[in-house]
């Protein structure tokens, strides 16, 4: 590699890495100062653990998106299935409506729902409080593109004989279903649902819109923090959230890797899957 490569790559990797390096540095500061370290110390992470505010949104965003994520993964995956089996005109003209909410600016998706929400409380006396019901019904709402977007592919990719043929060998419709095109798809569905997670777990202007008082989510406490000071326990949570996210994604890699040579064994002949 060349050397101006290599200076590429070293200046992406630092604009990517260096703010989190710098995060992770002042958690383990003595002062609650942004621009001196003073000393090293582990009583953010304590004091994390205790702050009831913090927890709590932590707590309603981690469940909210479980949540969300599950509900919309089974619409999503209905809705595609749907799909799947429409013509090829109504498809793509439904498929381009479902995929307007991924590129639709989140302010106006946010604003949108409240308005709708708002309509639902006053115009139909629905007892509908903004707060977590609402926060649910709109993480769901912007997740189920996501669901679909990775379950339509496994779908185009799957040989609709193998469904014909499950039933030709004795099962019926719901036999079929769950055990042929189900765990065919399955990776789909695992895409789409750690897709909504994440999207879920993020997101900070939709939430802003659609919650209350007594239900925030923790994007939305951190930039309420944002107003005064960021408490150094933030930098402690962030910090924790990050080698939770980077220990995952090394597992993942790691599994991947051994699967890729445990496939390359067995295709040249050197072993067999256990």
């Amino acid at each position: 590699m060349k050397w101006y490569a290599k200076t590429y790559i070293s200046v992406m990797m630092a604009f990517f890495y260096l703010p989190i390096v710098v995060l992770i540095a002042y958690s383990f500061n003595q002062s609650k100062s942004r621009a001196y370290f003073t000393g090293f110390t582990l009583d953010w992470y304590k004091k994390l653990f205790t702050n009831e505010m913090i927890m709590g949104s932590l707590w309603n965003s981690l469940v909210i998106a479980l949540v969300s994520s599950a509900i919309a993964c089974i619409i999503g995956t209905a809705a595609a299935i749907g799909l799947s089996n429409m013509r090829r005109v109504p498809r793509m003209l439904v498929l381009n409506f479902t995929y307007l909410p991924i590129i639709n600016p989140e302010i106006v998706t946010g604003v949108s729902m409240m308005l709708l929400f708002v309509f639902f409380k006053s115009k139909m006396n629905i007892p509908l409080e903004f707060g977590f019901p609402t926060l649910i019904l709109a993480h769901i709402t912007f997740n189920i593109p996501y669901v679909i977007l990775n379950v339509m592919p496994k779908l185009r990719q799957m040989d609709p004989s193998i469904y014909e043929a499950a039933l030709d060998l004795g099962c019926n419709d719901w036999q079929a279903f769950s055990k042929v095109v189900v765990p065919d798809i399955m990776p789909g569905i695992v895409a789409g649902f750690l897709t909504s997670l994440t999207m879920s777990l993020d997101d900070f202007i939709i939430s802003y819109f659609v919650s209350g008082a007594t239900s925030q989510t923790l994007p939305i406490t951190i930039f309420s923090m944002t107003r005064r000071k960021v408490s150094p326990e933030v930098n402690a949570l962030s910090t924790i959230i990050f080698i939770i996210v980077l220990t995952v994604l090394l597992l993942v890699n790691l599994h991947d890797s051994r699967a890729e040579k445990k496939m390359r064994r067995l295709k040249t002949g050197g072993g067999s899957i256990a």
